[in-house]
């Protein structure tokens, strides 16, 4: 039985490994900018936790509700 081969294999597989090595240099690069993204994430959830805390305790105070 005689396979047919695509000329267009070897452009493919250089292609692929192109991708690849963008994927593997990128993901290397990122490993620096996480840390920066968990603290900017960190942040905005402390920022959101504090807000709250002083929406019910404004809320208490003009209810006169217990904050517990």
């Amino acid at each position: 039985m005689s396979r047919h081969v695509s000329k267009f294999g070897p452009v493919l597989r250089h292609i692929a490994a192109a991708g690849l090595l963008v994927a593997v240099v990128g993901g290397l690069s990122a490993c620096n900018t996480m840390r920066g993204a968990g603290q900017d994430v960190s942040s905005v959830g402390h920022d959101v936790a504090r807000g709250a805390n002083a929406t019910q305790r404004g809320i208490a105070h003009a209810t006169g509700a217990s904050t517990n």
